[in-house]
């Protein structure tokens, strides 16, 4: 139950989080479902409510990503107002992004936008310099790398394990192989991205007293999952075109090949702690299954657009955090 000492602050908190969560759904719906839906495998309503289930499920399968970003990133004495500051900084740029149909990242925006507001409120002192740079910094940075590989790879052996099989036979076996890879790569999705909410929310609690310690209580685990699902079925058309028509041109067989690879890193770094981008992870692993056909199966202007997107996303985002974060505080003085 919610504790009778909820302040208005902190339940405007809360909602904000539930808001960054639906939006997160239905802008990260591209994430689970862009390639399955591109190769014809599920139609775009069957997909978008597989992914809202396994997303679900996938959030209440753990909290270690949960404990990087609300007690890893910032201090603690972050105040309510900064941290609902950030949450709104980090709604913005999604909007904005989705609506131009942009795949940044959601985990990108929420952690600059929180970066922006604690260093806002409290200054550089409040950044745990060492956690962002070793499970924030370096992960972001290498799983698009690694998703890339592997997909590359992975794609290569299939290719060549395949080679003497017709084609008429292999497609309807990766076909049905593509619904379980989908179905991984949302559950992969919920189990990262639906654990960023909670942890900001758990750090309000902490924040205001709610809470002595950071532990991340049932209720906000099932609140932030219900929204991440509830975001999902809201779909995201949008996202979903270009991650999975103007990348790369995907068979059944890419799809597999990308959505495997990306959910490995995906559940990897979830079990880690890491909360990775999973629109960067998904996006290099269909740009690794194109270059496994060769270069020219990739749109590169298209690629060139998103990885502008993802270098903007960390900046554009604290200084949007920043100033929310300025406002509030005059707001409440």
């Amino acid at each position: 139950m919610l504790s009778p000492g909820l302040s208005p602050v902190l339940l405007v908190l809360i909602f904000l989080a539930l808001v960054f969560d639906f939006i997160n759904g239905f802008h990260d719906t591209a994430n689970a479902v862009a390639t399955v839906i591109s190769t014809r495998v599920l139609r775009p309503i069957v997909a978008i409510l597989m992914a809202a289930v396994l997303n679900f499920l996938g959030a209440v399968s753990g909290t270690e990503v949960a404990k990087t970003v609300g007690s890893g990133i910032v201090g603690s004495s972050v105040p309510l107002v900064a941290i609902s500051a950030a949450l709104v900084g980090a709604i913005v740029w999604n909007l904005v992004t989705w609506y131009y149909g942009i795949p940044s990242s959601s985990s990108h925006a929420l952690i600059g936008s929180l970066l922006g507001a604690g260093i806002a409120s409290l200054g550089l002192q409040t950044v745990h310099w060492n956690v962002l740079w070793g499970k924030v910094v370096i992960p972001l940075v290498m799983s698009p790398v690694i998703g890339f590989v592997v997909a590359l790879w992975l794609m290569r052996l299939l290719i060549r394990f395949f080679a003497m099989m017709p084609p008429t036979k292999v497609g309807p076996i990766f076909r049905r192989a593509q619904i379980v890879s989908a179905a991984f790569m949302a559950f992969s999705h919920g189990s990262n991205d639906a654990q960023k909410t909670m942890g900001i929310i758990t750090l309000g609690l902490v924040s205001a007293g709610v809470l002595p310690s950071f532990h991340v209580p049932t209720w906000v685990i099932a609140l932030s999952a219900t929204a991440m699902g509830l975001g999902t079925l809201a779909g995201g058309r949008r996202i979903i075109h270009t991650m999975g028509t103007r990348i790369a041109r995907l068979e059944a067989l890419h799809g597999f090949a990308a959505e495997t690879s990306a959910g490995l890193v995906i559940q990897g770094a979830s079990h880690l702690g890491f909360p990775l981008s999973t629109t960067h992870v998904i996006g290099s692993s269909i740009l690794g299954v194109g270059a496994a056909r060769r270069a020219s199966a990739v749109r590169w202007e298209v690629v060139r657009d998103m990885v502008r997107a993802w270098v903007l996303t960390i900046p554009v985002a604290a200084a949007l955090g920043f100033v929310a974060a300025l406002a509030g505080n005059a707001l409440t003085r």
